[in-house]
């Protein structure tokens, strides 16, 4: 059930007090997606950094998988042996979509719980250059400007990302992401980015209907 619905002729002021601020919320989250980030999908991806070795997977060549389930990428085709799930299952979760309200996804994003999910979401996948100085940012940025039309997937988010991302298992990051809903994984399932991916939409849904 949504959080926010449509205004109504039936409403008590407390309730049209937190719709207003709703609103307001989720006017300043628009804001910050067009500010900081105004090139969504015009970077890869994942940049998977391993020792002194970057693989490159493209957007197109994670939609390609997607659609056909071609893999013409090394690195990928390494995720996807290593995601602890088969391909077909991946396809399937990373194109599912969720019914969304953006207010009640914004909301969440924006608080301190949502704030503290994003920290720990991005444990070792993170922009490329500025890390987790901006993993927060970029992240919540991408979820919201895929929430927008009311739907929220994982191939979605990926196509928003404002910056390119990497997984990197060296200096302070292992490598292990932590899957949002650590009872239904086990294994690699548990760690891996594509089934973290496959997770989130799902996640993130849940928490702005609480």
């Amino acid at each position: 059930m949504f959080l926010l619905g449509l205004f109504s002729l039936n409403y008590s002021p407390k309730l049209l007090i937190n719709r207003v601020a709703a609103a307001l919320l989720l006017g300043v989250s628009l804001s910050v997606i067009a500010d900081p980030f105004s090139k969504a999908n015009t970077q890869p991806p994942v940049r998977w950094n391993t020792g002194g070795s970057v693989n490159t997977t493209t957007y197109s060549e994670l939609e390609s998988f997607l659609v056909d389930g071609k893999v013409t990428d090394r690195a990928l085709q390494d995720a996807i042996r290593m995601s602890g799930w088969t391909a077909e299952e991946l396809r399937f979760g990373l194109n599912k979509s969720y019914a969304v309200d953006l207010a009640g996804v914004s909301r969440f994003l924006y608080s301190q719980a949502g704030k503290a999910f994003l920290d720990d979401q991005t444990r070792s996948y993170v922009p490329y250059w500025r890390q987790k100085a901006t993993a927060v940012t970029a992240l919540r940025a991408a979820i919201i400007a895929d929430a927008k039309d009311g739907l929220l997937s994982s191939i979605g988010i990926i196509k928003q990302l404002p910056v390119a991302f990497r997984l990197s298992n060296n200096g302070p990051n292992d490598g292990r992401q932590r899957v949002c809903a650590p009872d239904k994984v086990s294994g690699a399932q548990s760690t891996s980015l594509l089934s973290w991916y496959v997770f989130l939409p799902a996640c993130i849904k849940a928490n702005s209907e609480l």
